[in-house]
């Protein structure tokens, strides 16, 4: 039986179930992996899901993010993600065609689970104040345990198309998780703030902190996205009424 990856070998993603240290919260199970990276096989059927495809699709991608950590995007080898993985080349090809078949994947994958486990923190919030709360929480817990700023380093290219990737998705996905507190933020304020831009500039911001990583005050995070999320809406009131 192929080992099982754990969240913390695939970064933000998470195929195996662990307890985050977000709100107790628990991440996705090796299953999610399978229904949300849409693997085929090399004849383009969809590969019917069981325990133990879930469970090596899971290693390969783990697999993938070590490669990929350790020789960079662009000199990635299917034979070494196939022997970290513990698998043939045979069944590295039941379910992934080729090389950028599986770095799409894999993006998809680091993708679809950085926001499963977001919406599955802040599913349960209605307080709005609580749930902005969660989700600092969340991004600032998720750059301290992060490899992303490894990836950047070694698969520079690959690291910033996957950033550009899920910039404006991420956008769609934070006002669709935010909605209760805008919500509550227009009837405080009495005008319509502008979500999308609130939810842009929060992003950025993590980003940056990806990009140029501020050291030992990084923990601040949370008290400086606050501020940032004040003045935006607080701007944003105050040239409503103007």
């Amino acid at each position: 039986m192929p080992k099982r990856a754990r969240p913390e070998e695939t970064e933000a993603a998470t195929p195996a179930r662990k307890k985050s240290s977000v709100a107790g919260k628990a991440l996705p199970t090796v299953k999610k992996v399978a229904q949300t990276t849409g693997v085929r096989s090399t004849n383009g059927a969809q590969v019917k899901p069981n325990r133990r495809s879930e469970e090596t699709i899971g290693n390969i991608l783990a697999a993938t993010e070590e490669v990929v950590l350790r020789s960079g995007a662009e000199r990635i080898s299917i034979l070494d993600v196939c022997q970290v993985a513990g698998v043939s080349r045979g069944t590295f090809y039941r379910y992934f065609s080729s090389q950028e078949d599986l770095l799409d994947t894999f993006s998809r994958h680091k993708r679809d689970s950085f926001h499963s486990s977001l919406t599955e923190i802040l599913g349960d919030i209605t307080d709005p104040d609580a749930r902005l709360n969660a989700l600092i929480a969340y991004l600032d817990t998720y750059l301290e345990q992060s490899r992303a700023r490894r990836l950047l380093v070694v698969a520079p290219d690959y690291a910033l198309g996957f950033f550009r990737r899920i910039f404006h998705d991420s956008i769609v996905r934070f006002q669709d998780l935010l909605d209760i507190v805008f919500d509550e933020w227009d009837a405080r304020l009495g005008v319509k703030l502008d979500r999308e831009l609130i939810c842009e500039m929060i992003i950025r911001y993590v980003l940056s902190e990806v990009l140029v990583p501020e050291g030992a005050s990084r923990r601040l995070l949370p008290v400086r996205v606050k501020k940032l999320v004040a003045a935006l809406t607080f701007g944003s009131s105050s040239r409503s009424r103007r």
